[in-house]
């Protein structure tokens, strides 16, 4: 039992003196693991479809805001969600894996909550598009 205690002190302690703790979200976002790489940014890789988080991001966006900027090649969707601003990146990682990494400002201050919130509910739109394709 010390032992375990003595694991856990350490891993925080490493985690505390790392300068950048990592911010997990699982639950929400139907077990997917997600953490914050930076005041700012949430990130996360999904086996979800690329057109299905292009499609679920596109139109969240028209939802939480105004679409200022959206490249399908490159991946990148910018809006305004008032006062902040907010930039979703696509990576493809392999034929069925993309990183999703979504970064949130408001008044050039970090919004990580705002990052976080359209961060689930992109993921969990794009998992109902998903569910639709596949069961037409």
């Amino acid at each position: 039992m010390k032992k375990r205690l003595w694991v856990w002190l350490m891993l925080v302690v490493c985690l505390f003196s790392a300068g950048c703790v990592p911010l997990l979200i699982g639950a929400a976002a139907g077990g997917l693991g997600a953490y914050a790489v930076s005041k700012d940014t949430i990130e996360g890789d999904t086996d979800t479809p690329y057109e299905n988080l292009w499609d679920a991001a596109v139109e969240l966006s028209k939802v939480r805001g105004t679409v200022k900027n959206q490249d399908f090649t490159k991946g990148i969707i910018e809006f305004e969600a008032r006062p902040s601003k907010v930039w979703i990146r696509f990576t493809r990682l392999t034929q069925a894996t993309t990183r999703v990494r979504i970064s949130s400002r408001k008044n050039h201050l970090p919004n990580l909550e705002l990052a976080q919130d359209v961060f689930v509910r992109l993921i969990e739109r794009a998992k109902g598009l998903s569910a639709e394709t596949y069961s037409e």
